[in-house]
Parts: structure tokens; sequence; C-alpha cells
């Protein structure tokens, strides 16, 4: 199924989302290494067994990702 361009209403083709920038994809994949490293660390020198290193792990990634939605919100109210 293809979308005809000219049906889509002009609001909806100006909302499309920006191209993401080069720091933006060096920040997320510094901070999954930093997440993976974390979860090597809970796991290896902590020995505090592989389920726990990975809810660890995860959890620190779902904080990390809200608080990148609430900084986002900020700086797109602002504009």
């Amino acid at each position: 199924m293809t979308v005809n361009q000219d049906v889509i209403p002009e609001r909806v083709r100006s909302a499309t989302a920006e191209p993401v920038s080069t720091a933006t994809v060096v920040a997320y994949a510094v901070a999954g290494v930093l997440l993976f490293g974390w979860f090597l660390f809970g796991w290896l020198v902590l020995q505090q067994g592989f389920v726990a290193s990975i809810g660890e792990a995860a959890g620190t990634g779902f904080a990390l990702m809200l608080v990148v939605a609430i900084v986002g919100t900020v700086r797109r109210e602002r504009r």
C-alpha cells in the first residue's frame, strides 16, 4: 500500500520528524555502551546474577529514556 502525498494534509506533512543529528546518534551509542558496561559490571564484578544484572541495566535504561523525554519536552515547549 502506498500513500499519495497529495492526500496528506499540510499540517501533517509539516509535523514530520526532523533528521537526527550526528551528536544525538553518538550520545545514544555512548549511552548504550555504558548500559552494557553497567550490565557486565553487575554480572561479572559484583556477581549479582544474570537476571538481576539485566533488570538493573534495563531499569537504568528506562530511567535514562524518561530523562531524555522530559528534556525533549522542555526544549520543545521553549520554541
